[in-house]
């Protein structure tokens, strides 16, 4: 059977990253990448519907290691696939890839210090097994197969199409079609003015509305950094410019939700003038209770002005032979209907971990540092900020676990696993969004705890200090020697 130190699971932005820090920082180690698709990129080349960008900036979205470089910081997807996989190529980590690598199961033994891993390459071939000292598992937080799409009565009447942006086809035409966008998140907000540029006319229809704020395309600080500074040193400032940018007004909309709503207000009038109507733009919760949607260079907002797109912020009747019903009496006539209305969340995409035999129950476990969970030995995970950039988060987990493999390495110690020896931690959920992905899947998701280091700060600069400075050796993970094998004691008897 084959073996290597570390097993990443997953070929997408945060698999790649962490598979360049193995390269950078733990160059002895042997690794592979075990993809489940046929290409790289996770995210960025699952998604293909009209104008899929990004919705972080992309000086903290991209790796702190490798700069970006595009003029753009709200980029397009194919963009920010190309940069993953240009990462991939320049780091030597492509060579490391097995596409078509779909793990199933992961299971620990503590007489081996080893984890055995069993995948599925294709529906007519077997099942095979690989070993690894380490599991990473890189997989992101939703189901790949299928997005999230309430019952509607009467969706077999409608003689349109129905679609998730999950799901895109290739050859979709809406020229000049009518389209509703059932939906208000960031899909929806992407989505509905990259489709009105072409459509007859677009429909977002909203049972509440969501917080949008505009945003340029460019970063200009950051552009003018890059003219008059060398390559690094500009990344380095614009990415620090941006996270501190993003802290303070995170920290504002939380201490002070009125000013921070009255702030977002005030930018929809000022982009829609006479069209306003506070009714499809005040949301019925507190900023950051869900994720803010932002617009780049106010583009739903000039869609909307333009005349060709609608918002109607009311609940569904029923679907009609002609488009939709709503409980208002109002009715919408469509061509195609996309159904924006989010993921299914689902960790690991749904891989079955055992430890020493016995399954492992998730929601009995808590979040150790954001990476790692409690009970489950040589085993971290890649998962970004609810309120800042996803990479920002997983840059940090990614150089944490090298810390971690060298200080194992130094110290001759083949396992490390967080303990709860704290009795006065306190259980609460793993996230406070309210989003209704999360809220649909909190009875299966791992518990955090009230104290550090099993509390998610979903604060960067806590955990930079916490990550790249505090101590490995914390006193809450306990690291083991190797056992001592059979043949060692016969050895050693002899």
């Amino acid at each position: 059977m084959e073996h290597v130190d570390v097993i990443v699971v997953g070929a997408g932005l945060s698999g790649i990253g962490g598979a360049c820090h193995l390269r950078m920082y733990c160059p002895d180690k042997s690794f592979v990448i075990l993809e489940g698709r046929e290409a790289s990129g996770g995210t960025w080349d699952l998604f293909r519907y009209p104008g899929v960008r990004s919705d972080s900036d992309m000086f903290t979205l991209g790796y702190r290691f490798r700069p970006w470089r595009d003029a753009k910081a709200i980029a397009d997807g194919p963009a920010i696939l190309n940069y993953i996989r240009d990462t991939a190529v320049e780091f030597g980590v492509d060579k490391a890839i097995r596409y078509n690598h779909r793990v199933r199961r992961a299971s620990w033994s503590e007489d081996e210090a080893r984890w055995t891993v069993e995948i599925e390459t294709g529906p007519e071939n077997p099942p095979i097994q690989l070993t690894c000292h380490f599991l990473y598992l890189c997989t992101g937080y939703y189901d790949y197969d299928s997005g999230y799409t309430p019952e509607w009565p009467g969706v077999e009447q409608f003689r349109g199409t129905i679609l998730h942006p999950q799901k895109w086809p290739k050859d979709l035409d809406y020229d000049g079609k009518r389209i509703v966008v059932i939906g208000s998140g960031a899909t929806a907000i992407t989505l509905v003015p990259a489709m009105a540029q072409r459509a007859a006319h677009v429909t977002m229809l909203q049972r509440s509305p969501s917080y949008v704020v505009t945003r340029p395309a460019e970063d200009k600080i950051a552009n003018w950094l890059r003219r008059s500074l060398p390559d690094r040193a500009a990344y380095v400032l614009a990415r620090w410019k941006n996270v501190l940018t993003a802290t303070f007004f995170y920290s504002l909309a939380r201490k002070r939700p009125q000013l921070f709503k009255w702030m977002v207000a005030k930018g929809v009038r000022k982009e829609l003038g006479e069209k306003y109507d506070s009714k499809h733009f005040t949301p019925p919760y507190n900023p950051w209770d869900q994720r803010l949607c932002f617009a780049p260079d106010a583009d739903l907002f000039q869609s909307i002005r333009d005349g060709r797109v609608s918002v109607v912020t009311d609940h569904i009747e029923t679907f009609t032979e002609s488009g939709l019903l709503l409980k208002s009496g109002q009715r919408i006539d469509a061509d195609i209907i996309v159904t924006a209305t989010g993921l299914v969340l689902r960790l690991f995409s749904g891989m079955q971990l055992v430890v020493d035999n016995t399954p492992v129950d998730l929601p009995k476990t808590l979040v150790y540092k954001g990476m790692m969970f409690s009970d489950i030995p040589n085993l971290a995970f890649a998962v970004g900020y609810t309120n800042a950039s996803w990479t920002l988060k997983c840059d940090l987990t990614a150089a944490y676990v090298c810390r971690l493999l060298n200080h194992m390495d130094h110290h001759g110690y083949a396992s490390c696993t967080p303990r709860v020896n704290d009795p006065n931690i306190e259980l609460e959920p793993v996230l406070d969004f309210n989003s209704g992905y999360v809220l649909r899947a909190l009875d299966t998701l791992p518990r955090q705890g009230s104290k550090t280091p099993w509390r998610l700060h979903q604060n960067y600069m806590k955990d930079l200090r916490m990550m790249r400075y505090g101590r490995v050796d914390d006193g809450t993970m306990e690291f083991r020697k190797a056992p001592v094998t059979r043949e060692a004691r016969v050895v050693a008897s002899g």
